[in-house]
Order: C-alpha cells, then sequence, then structure tokens
C-alpha cells in the first residue's frame, strides 16, 4: 500500500535527520529528508502522494507555519509534527492546525515508524477515495448505478439494458 506514498521528513539536526531517514529506509518506506521547510514546500502540491514529518523548531519557517502551508495546499496530507521542547499548548495548537499528531523527542524509531505508517495508510485511502470520486462523476446512466468491471456486473448491466424498454415482467435466474 505504502508503494507510490514517500514521506517528507524536515529536521535541522543531521543526526537526528540521518537516524530517522535511515529507520524508514530499514522499514521499506520511501522517504526524503530536508534541513529546512523552505526546501520541502516545493514537493508540496495538492493530490501530494505522501506524508510531512517535521520538527517544531527550524530555523526560518517553523514547523507550525509548515504545517499551515501544507493545510493550505491539501487539507488532507497527514502531518506529524516532531518535538523536543513540547508543551501542552504547543501541541494543543498543532492539532487545531490540523496535525495527524505530535510525538515528543525523545522518540524510538520504532514510535516514528509506526506513527508514519499510520499516516500513510490514512493518506493512501484518502487518495484512494479522490480517484474512485473521479471516476464516478464521469459515468452516467446505468454505469453509475450497477457499478463493477466483472463479467458478472457486465453482464447483469447488457441484461437490464435489453429488458429496461420492455413492458413485461422479468425473472432472472442464475
Amino acid at each position: 500500500m505504502y508503494d507510490s506514498l514517500r514521506i517528507l521528513l524536515v529536521e535541522d539536526d543531521p543526526i537526528v535527520r540521518a537516524g530517522s531517514e535511515q529507520a524508514f529506509q530499514l522499514a521499506g518506506l520511501s522517504v526524503e529528508a530536508f534541513s529546512s521547510a523552505e526546501l520541502v514546500r516545493k514537493h508540496i502540491t495538492p493530490d501530494f502522494p505522501g506524508i510531512v514529518i517535521s520538527d517544531v523548531k527550524l530555523p526560518g519557517i517553523s514547523g507550525l507555519e509548515l504545517l499551515l502551508l501544507v493545510k493550505s495546499i491539501d487539507q488532507g496530507v497527514p502531518v506529524i509534527l516532531v518535538t523536543g521542547h513540547g508543551d501542552v499548548t504547543m501541541a494543543v495548537q498543532a492539532m487545531r492546525g490540523g496535525a495527524y499528531d505530535f510525538i515528543e523527542k525523545p522518540y524510538s524509531s520504532e514510535q516514528l515508524v509506526e506513527v508514519a505508517r499510520r499516516a500513510l495508510e490514512a493518506r493512501g485511502l484518502m487518495l484512494e477515495v479522490h480517484t474512485l470520486r473521479r471516476q464516478l462523476e464521469g459515468r452516467k446512466g446505468i454505469e453509475a448505478t450497477l457499478l463493477g468491471k466483472s463479467p458478472a456486473m457486465q453482464e447483469i448491466r447488457r441484461l437490464t439494458l435489453d429488458v429496461a424498454d420492455t413492458g413485461a415482467d422479468v425473472l432472472v435466474s442464475y
């Protein structure tokens, strides 16, 4: 499920960034690591196929500001904020801003990977729903009502259209 999804990791501490990046790679997850929010901005687009994990305290644009930027581009992109200076007020502010999760340092690699996997799964499902909705919008008539591509569904649609204009009662048995 995660094959086409990726993680954008924003961490200014090179040791933490390298360790987190390695944890994701060892877990088989696609990750791109950045040292600042400014560097990751151009990668965020509507329907971005992934998630963002960012430290809160960054030089320049903070993780909280990055959260607001990401949400202004695509509300559905999960953003996970990480901090070593967390407090309840900051966590509440992050969650109200739309953060998917808020992790305090120090954290284990397993915890970080698990939160990322849950966020990737949520993002994958959201993108799948968007794709299916777009496909349904283009359908009309019987195609919009009787869904499916299997031979059996195609046969049901064909039979329905064949008998639709008749005035006779129809009994179909299989």
